[in-house]
């Protein structure tokens, strides 16, 4: 996660049965061999960034009502 990423996310407050998702890390352009790779380093992270967009969502939903998330 990018400093700005880290800076301009709200802080959420959970209790420890519920966690919030954590963010997957985006690999560093270094990380690719670039021979090619099917999937790619760069697609299995688009694809776990939708997987996270949508656990977020989720947990979003069901935390709407916390007042320690006010």
């Amino acid at each position: 996660m990018s400093e700005a990423t880290a800076k301009t996310r709200p802080k959420l407050k959970v209790n420890q049965q519920d966690i919030v998702p954590a963010e997957p890390l985006r690999p560093e352009l270094d990380d690719c061999c670039a021979s090619g790779c099917t999937p790619c380093i760069f697609e299995r992270y688009e694809d776990d960034m939708e997987r996270y967009r949508i656990r977020l969502q989720q947990w979003e939903d069901k935390n709407a009502g916390n007042p320690l998330n006010k």
